[in-house]
């Protein structure tokens, strides 16, 4: 028989907990993988230049590089690409206002941060990869951070269309042929955004260049800004023996739904994954193991939502921490007192928060 007082212990401990997880959240990822004092006091910010090993872990090379060389066709060496960022690193952030493109704006301070991550394959077959994202921080902390899905030959993708609006659309005939379709997910597997292009692999390393398409005000600025409420953006990834980048052409829009009012600033984002060996990862391939199958029902809950609707609304604030908490919140709970989230238990979240977009 269960007690009242056990009950509100319970609850009590579920509040703290849920309050807990989603300070950790907005520490570890507010500002696009802050850097905090932990990884301030951990290790200094990596270079391409040579340097004296540092404490606590060490340069090493992509062990997964020459794979796409051992490749014979387009398909299979794009396919290699994508896998050969798989791994664990040491990542700077480094983002920079460039072109002023509205008359008497001022650019912002540039933004530059860090974070160790860990990035897992989750799902592999010729034609699709899914790349999981794990931050393990200060005293073994772990946030589940942003996920990538590539497709080969993609025929269809999902476009950030308005405010916390998203709508699947056709990709283009000429867009398919010999093309990868990355798209890309918030930490509680919300969309973010898709890009479409293809894999060259000339002076000695890979490099996917997408086409523009829009997102959404990444977790670094729509804290603190409120001149712009869209990117127009062009993503590179480039594969190396060292890891790999991501390079984003930024330009910071003003959008009234579908239309473009006005263009404010140019922006070059460069996050650079450096592979490592010796720091503790540990955490966070012990958190994937727990939770990896209610993640997958997660992602599940989302692709039957837009299956649905074609078109979703996210009912909440930009920072979609109501979503982000609850989930994050479940996935805690493995484990723990509380019985393992169901299908259902995700639903009620989902359902509270997403909606189909009105025409």
């Amino acid at each position: 028989m269960t007690h009242l007082g056990d009950s509100m212990t319970n609850k009590a401990s579920y509040k703290h907990r849920f309050l807990s997880i989603k300070y950790l959240v907005c520490a570890a990822v507010l500002s696009g993988c802050a850097q905090n004092s932990y990884l301030g006091k951990q290790q200094p910010d990596i270079s391409d230049k040579p340097e004296p090993e540092a404490p606590g872990y060490q340069l090493v090379n992509n062990t997964y590089f020459s794979n796409i060389a051992a490749s014979s066709t387009l398909a299979d060496k794009g396919h290699a690409a994508i896998l050969a960022m798989q791994g664990e690193y040491k990542v700077d952030f480094d983002f920079n206002e460039t072109v002023v493109l509205q008359p008497g704006y001022e650019r912002h301070a540039a933004k530059n941060s860090g974070a160790f991550e860990v990035v897992m394959v989750i799902e592999d077959s010729p034609k699709k990869v899914v790349l999981q994202h794990i931050l393990v921080v200060g005293n073994g902390h772990v946030v589940k951070h942003w996920r990538q899905d590539w497709v080969y030959e993609a025929r269809e993708r999902f476009e950030f269309i308005a405010d916390q609006t998203w709508a699947v659309k056709s990709v283009a005939d000429d867009k398919q042929e010999g093309q990868w379709t990355q798209c890309v997910y918030e930490v509680s597997d919300a969309p973010r955004y898709c890009g479409t292009g293809s894999w060259n692999h000339h002076y000695g390393v890979s490099t996917w260049t997408s086409d523009r398409t829009w997102r959404p005000l990444p977790r670094r600025e729509y804290t603190v800004r409120d001149d712009y409420n869209a990117l127009n953006v062009e993503n590179r990834h480039t594969v190396t023996a060292q890891g790999w980048t991501h390079e984003q052409d930024n330009t910071k829009t003003v959008r009234d739904g579908t239309k473009t009012q006005a263009t404010i600033v140019r922006e070059f984002g460069f996050n650079n994954y450096r592979r490592i060996d010796g720091y503790n990862f540990s955490p966070g391939y012990e958190y994937w193991q727990k939770t990896a199958e209610y993640w997958a029902e997660v992602r599940a809950a989302w692709a039957e939502r837009f299956n649905s609707n074609k078109q979703i609304v996210l009912k909440t604030e930009v920072d979609g921490m109501p979503i982000i908490a609850a989930i994050f919140s479940q996935a805690e709970s493995i484990g723990q007192v509380m019985e393992r989230p169901t299908t259902a238990d995700i639903d009620k979240v989902l359902d509270q928060w997403v909606t189909a977009a009105v025409d």
